[in-house]
């Protein structure tokens, strides 16, 4: 299963209708049927990010669909930015993996899935210490010592850039992973923020939108810390972003907050553990032309679709996802082939 296997009809191959779909009511319903015909049961934990810093996620298991030697493996979901555990495509993603017999835990970020009241500072994308350790702690809880169970990770668009990071960290923070997938993930945050401004100005509006919602429930929970005021948050995305970077963080600049994160270039060339990469060629956010320059080693794969738009891949009238079957296939070959 390649990217050469999505071929949707003529209708779906506008990029924006790919985007809008992908995130759309009707595929969060979808999501939710799906994720309920799985029978699995889901139950709620917080987990350890470090120094005090807590995340919440759900973790999920169908014993009815797990091998009679227990389950596959166990698969973390990373969402969006803006996104949470429960958006459509970590529940349709969830479905897709329990159906193939693994356990999944899907991870809030800080400030998302409306966590804000667990940790006092903000959210910001250069956060990916607390999202390794609490990757280790969720190991530590799922995977029963000794029992060699694969722990493998995927994530989208922000998502994507963070799976990506914790995977060049897990040798060094001890965690084996057994493979990395990645759905259209930011490679160059300031390029992303070019093409967002240069592009249809309904994206940026979608996410100053949540933003500014989001900062605005840190503001109410934490008055003493969070003192912004409206003006402040009616800026534009990257004139609020500057704003609270030089204010609410160590990096100074927008620029080195950029670059803290940044994954473009030979960055990800260090890769121990397998990858696969899914990016379109048409995707409205994030630049194809970073994803043909990355320099990556030759256990990691770069598929790159024609179509699909920011994470839609969208395959039919019914709203079938390419992504997240892509994933979950990706994972299940990884898998079966560490275990020969």
């Amino acid at each position: 299963m390649t990217s050469a296997d999505y071929r949707p009809p003529r209708w779906l191959s506008n990029a924006h209708l790919q985007t809008a779909l992908g995130s759309s009511g009707l595929r969060r319903r979808r999501g939710e049927r799906d994720l309920l015909a799985t029978g699995a049961t889901t139950t709620e934990h917080l987990v350890d990010g470090g120094d005090g810093i807590r995340l919440l996620g759900l973790h999920s298991v169908a014993p009815a669909l797990a091998p009679a030697s227990g389950p596959r493996g166990l698969a973390l979901l990373l969402h969006g930015w803006e996104g949470s555990v429960d958006s459509s495509y970590m529940r349709l993603t969830a479905a897709q993996l329990l159906s193939r017999g693994f356990e999944v835990f899907r991870l809030n970020f800080r400030d998302h899935g409306g966590t804000h009241h667990l940790n006092e500072e903000i959210f910001h994308s250069c956060r990916i210490d607390e999202v390794v350790h609490a990757a280790c702690d969720v190991a530590a809880r799922f995977v029963p010592r000794g029992s060699g169970l694969p722990v493998v990770v995927a994530g989208y668009s922000l998502g994507g850039n963070f799976a990506l990071r914790l995977a060049l960290r897990a040798p060094a923070a001890g965690l084996s992973l057994a493979h990395v997938a990645a759905v259209c993930p930011v490679l160059d945050p300031a390029r992303t923020m070019d093409a967002m401004e240069r592009g249809l100005p309904v994206y940026a509006w979608h996410f100053e939108q949540k933003w500014r919602r989001s900062l605005q429930r840190k503001r109410a929970l934490f008055p003493q810390l969070h003192d912004f005021d409206d003006r402040v948050l009616g800026q534009r995305m990257r004139a609020l972003t500057r704003w609270l970077v030089e204010r609410q963080t160590d990096f100074g600049t927008l620029e080195r907050y950029f670059d803290g994160y940044a994954i473009a270039g030979d960055r990800l060339a260090a890769l121990q553990p397998t990858a696969s990469i899914l990016t379109a060629a048409d995707d409205p956010v994030i630049p194809v032309d970073d994803f043909h320059a990355l320099k990556l080693p030759a256990s990691a794969t770069l598929e790159v679709s024609p179509r699909g738009g920011h994470c839609g891949f969208i395959e039919n009238a019914r709203l079938d996802g390419f992504a997240e079957r892509w994933i979950a296939q990706r994972l299940a070959d990884a898998v079966s082939l560490s275990r020969r």
